[in-house]
């Protein structure tokens, strides 16, 4: 492991902030606490430009190296916490009832911090790097909205860069996949009306719930049945809702779910036979079924030739048998996809010690992968912005 020295000199301080961070944990579009701490961080470490409040509480850092060329790497950690009561009994655990950092984006916070402190410090590198700060990554379209505010038209970038942790209980190993990494989602809602009626005499009523609990089990169809078996979709109802008492037929149910995907074709199709299939019982069974689906992640693309960049770097950082560029794709989704769409990058997964997953209320993270990440991040700047020799 060769963790640049300048920051792991400063890996005390980065752990304080990440330590700050989880104890005070902020929703989408809510990480006002955050969005101040970055800005008056970057502020006081030298960083030439801070802007603040794109994306509603995005945060976006400036800095220049010393060459004097004009292109220009952006760099992206994601700032929300999630609605979930923390367990994990750490001295510095979410102090906010119901909220906590249970995917590290206050460790992917203080990485990027790592970075933009370790670059204003040294900058060698010839361009500039565009430090992104987002919100609202969570299902709510933070990197949307910051693009929908000019991110790209007020800081172009030639590249941008994306990282997170990995809770795998194998510190410092870096993995990427080229091409569709992360999955594309998309959220629905099933709007089902029927007719209530006493629980005594369901004959005079027409069966929301019941009709929900069938429809539930034939979305299963769209993938086992419409759909080429070497190609993937993920159609998961996780919700149920219908009725208020134990002797009354409900009139109305509601499902929910999610649908998860590698092509823009495939999620296409998916929506189609939904809506057809909840047309189809809708005529069947003489009742409105209204199905509303709504995209909230496109897929996440990585450029080939800038994943292998990003190996590069993280090589000199941790060494090559801790580099793995065969690492599968991921059915879970990430907004920097958008990002992705309008500039070529990369996005990678940088592991640590802990081995409780994701969105799990015992998360831990481990914060010795915040040097790792800062450093990798660092590097790959003075790689692809390289100063002249001489």
């Amino acid at each position: 492991m060769s963790i640049l020295p300048p920051i792991a000199a400063h890996a005390p301080e980065l752990t304080a902030i990440y330590r700050d961070l989880h104890a005070h944990p902020e929703l989408g579009f809510e990480e006002v606490r955050t969005a101040g701490i970055v800005a008056e961080k970057l502020r006081a470490w030298g960083i030439d430009e801070v802007h603040e409040g794109i994306g509603g509480t995005g945060v976006v850092g400036i800095i220049k190296g010393k060459g004097r060329g004009n292109r220009r790497i952006g760099l992206r950690a994601d700032m929300d916490a999630l609605p979930v009561q923390e367990t994990t009994g750490l001295p510095y655990a979410s102090t906010v009832p119901g909220k906590m950092h249970a995917c590290g984006h206050d460790a992917h916070t203080t990485m990027l911090l790592g970075t933009a402190k370790y670059l204003a410090e040294n900058r060698d590198f010839d361009g500039t790097v565009v430090l992104i700060f987002q919100p609202a990554e969570e299902g709510m379209g933070g990197a949307r909205r910051m693009i929908a505010e000019g991110l790209f038209e007020r800081f172009p970038c030639d590249e941008v860069y994306g990282m997170h942790n990995s809770p795998n209980g194998k510190p410092g190993t870096f993995g990427i996949t080229r091409g569709a990494a992360m999955a594309g989602a998309a959220f629905f809602d099933i709007r089902i009306k029927g007719k209530g009626a006493h629980a005594a005499q369901p004959h005079n009523g027409k069966d929301s719930l019941l009709i929900a609990a069938s429809l539930a089990s034939e979305l299963q169809t769209i993938h086992s049945r419409n759909l080429h078996p070497l190609d993937m979709l993920v159609l998961s109802v996780t919700q149920i809702h219908a009725g208020t008492a134990y002797n009354v037929v409900p009139e109305t149910a509601t499902l929910a779910g999610t649908i998860r995907y590698f092509k823009d074709e495939v999620y296409d199709m998916a929506a189609r036979r939904m809506k057809e299939i909840c047309a189809g019982y809708a005529l069947a069974h003489g009742v409105e079924i209204e199905a509303d689906l709504r995209n909230a992640f496109d897929v996440l693309v990585n450029d080939g030739d800038l994943s292998d960049a990003y190996l590069e770097a993280a090589r000199d950082i941790v060494g090559d048998d801790k580099v793995s560029d065969t690492e599968e794709p991921a059915t879970g989704s990430e907004d920097f996809a958008d990002m992705l769409r309008l500039v070529p990058g990369a996005y990678c997964r940088v592991g640590h010690a802990g081995t409780v997953g994701l969105h799990n209320p015992g998360f831990v993270l481990d914060t010795e992968v915040l040097p790792v990440g800062a450093s990798i991040m660092a590097r790959l700047v003075e790689r692809r912005l390289p100063l002249a020799a001489g």
